[in-house]
């Protein structure tokens, strides 16, 4: 027969003509190969992490994976669906609790996840969450510590090589650098519960991530100053809030090594402009807008915050301006009606040359856009 039909096998008799289609029908399933216990079929653009099973095909059974076959595998799902962690995360742990069943076991656990979530790029954050979750639900807590403490006492273990690691070669800063990142992002997300309070923070990765502040601030080449940049913008606003209510003021401390860098290292232009801006972060208070209304004696030269909620214009070439210019800006702001768009930010068009003049049809749907944007925002 031709393979696009169904063919049944020859050793089979084949349906008498003269049977009904009720004894026809009887025929075919006597003679079909499909199994009631066959497993059930689910199509691929439909499945999630639970159907991602380990089986032995030429065997006929499904095979159990190893411990870290299992969080390679749900790592990896989590990594390209991340949006997937709430719907996962239960049977994931579940799974988990069922295996873990000795200390050794919990403490290969924990080095798994470790190391994923410190090699894996942007895996930082899920990881992090992850870590907090298990930290709570993970049932088995034998005397050397529980999954939470075994994950700091894993990180110190770094902590206490950052000399080393700073100063290394390019593959072990590189390592050093997603670890002072991660361990940023676990601050973040780690929740200590104590009793009925609110969960705090890990106070002891505090303390550890002013250290490795100053650790790479001390060795002042271009990586290690990016990733202070990345930890700061990631985490500076909850540190120097933290530090602040502690009477502490570790954030000055922090920025002066920074303006030390500026004068004094010889770092590329690129990374001093980004110090620059960092600078300019923090002075804003991390980008943070308050509502309330600016005092009356403010000025630019004693509120650094004095332009943040004043319009910002672009000119034709995309080029942005603000009051903080003040001679131009005051004209165009007088000579012409800009645009409105919500959060206070304004864009206007009317800048550009008659070359560059908006269609009609754009223009009116860009005008409604802001006329309904400004709308909402007033409600």
């Amino acid at each position: 027969c031709q393979s696009s039909s169904i063919c049944l096998p020859e050793s089979r008799s084949p349906i008498p003509s003269g049977h009904n289609s009720s004894t026809a029908a009887d025929t075919l399933v006597k003679i079909s190969k499909l199994s009631a216990a066959a497993p059930e079929f689910v199509p691929g653009c439909c499945s999630s992490f639970q159907d991602d099973v380990y089986s032995d095909e030429s065997e006929g059974y499904y095979a159990e994976p190893s411990l870290a076959d299992f969080v390679q595998e749900f790592v990896s799902h989590l990594n390209s669906s991340p949006g997937s962690f709430e719907s996962e995360i239960d049977y994931i742990t579940d799974m988990l609790n069922s295996c873990i069943t000795t200390e050794e076991i919990l403490q290969e656990l924990v080095e798994l996840i470790y190391v994923q979530s410190t090699s894996i790029p942007n895996f930082a954050y899920t990881g992090a969450r992850l870590c907090n979750h298990l930290s709570h639900h993970i049932r088995l807590s034998p005397a050397s510590g529980n999954f939470r403490q075994l994950l700091l006492q894993r990180c110190r273990t770094e902590y206490e090589q950052r000399e080393q690691a700073v100063r290394g070669d390019p593959d072990t800063q590189k390592r050093f650098h997603s670890y002072v990142l991660f361990l940023g992002e676990l601050y973040l997300n780690l929740e200590i519960k104590s009793g009925k309070d609110t969960p705090g923070r890990a106070n002891i990765l505090l303390g550890a991530l002013k250290d490795l502040l100053n650790t790479l601030c001390s060795h002042p080449d271009d990586p290690n100053l990016m990733c202070a940049i990345k930890l700061l913008k990631l985490s500076g606003s909850i540190l120097e809030d933290t530090w602040k209510e502690k009477g502490q003021s570790d954030m000055d401390e922090v920025i002066k090594k920074i303006e030390d860098v500026l004068l004094d290292a010889k770092c590329s232009r690129d990374v001093k402009q980004m110090l620059l801006k960092l600078v300019e972060l923090r002075s804003s208070n991390w980008g943070r807008v308050h509502t309330a209304a600016v005092s009356s004696d403010a000025t630019p030269d004693n509120d650094p915050n004095y332009f943040m909620n004043e319009p910002t214009f672009y000119t034709a070439d995309g080029t942005p301006f603000t009051a903080a210019d003040p001679g131009e800006y005051r004209q165009r702001l007088q000579n012409k009606l800009p645009y409105t768009c919500n959060e206070g930010m304004l864009l206007c068009f009317s800048f550009c040359s008659d070359e560059d003049e908006m269609d009609p049809e754009i223009e009116e749907a860009f005008e409604r856009f802001c006329m309904e944007s400004d709308a909402r925002r007033k409600k």
